[in-house]
């Protein structure tokens, strides 16, 4: 294995929208990182709020997708938008050290925005595979790749990963 991470955040059952239009494109991504030698790391979310109806652990709807290829037991849960907030996880990539990251998963808009956020200002390399990005809601596709550039990340699409 070498010092690169890709990372697949919450596809999960309770993700229902738009989520099976990059399916194939995350699946071939993970078929990329393991060709490559990269760590294949699942993001699982779990809402702990009172009331909630999506997410909550132990329920089908917190479970990864079954189209979804898993190519490792790499699954870390988290219960903020940020993946570094979960323990586990910054300390497997720490323990692994590993340094650069490629971005799958949804939402844009939320936990996807907050990890690539983060993990740049912790100075790690994120690249954003934007074809296997998606958001609840598609229109602000556009000004999220935008916003993921600014903050530092590379975003290109999947082809053009594989062929660098």
């Amino acid at each position: 294995m070498n010092n690169k991470a890709l990372v697949v955040i919450d596809i999960q059952n309770d993700i229902t929208k738009h989520y099976r239009d990059i399916i194939d494109n995350i699946n071939s991504a993970v078929d990329w990182a393991e060709e490559q030698r990269m760590t294949v790391i699942y993001i699982k979310h779990n809402n702990l709020s009172a009331g909630t109806r999506t997410f909550k652990p132990g329920t089908k709807g917190a479970e990864l997708v079954p189209e979804l290829k898993i190519a490792s037991d790499l699954i870390f849960v988290k219960t903020k938008a940020n993946a570094l907030t979960s323990e586990a996880f910054s300390e497997f990539i720490q323990s692994k050290d590993i340094r650069e990251f490629y971005i799958t998963g949804a939402d844009a808009t939320g936990c996807v925005k907050s990890t690539c956020f983060n993990m740049t200002k912790a100075g790690y390399a994120v690249h954003v595979i934007s074809d296997c990005v998606t958001s609840y809601d598609i229109k602000k596709m556009p000004e999220m790749l935008a916003y993921y550039t600014d903050k530092g990340c590379e975003v290109k699409n999947l082809a053009a990963y594989m062929g660098s």
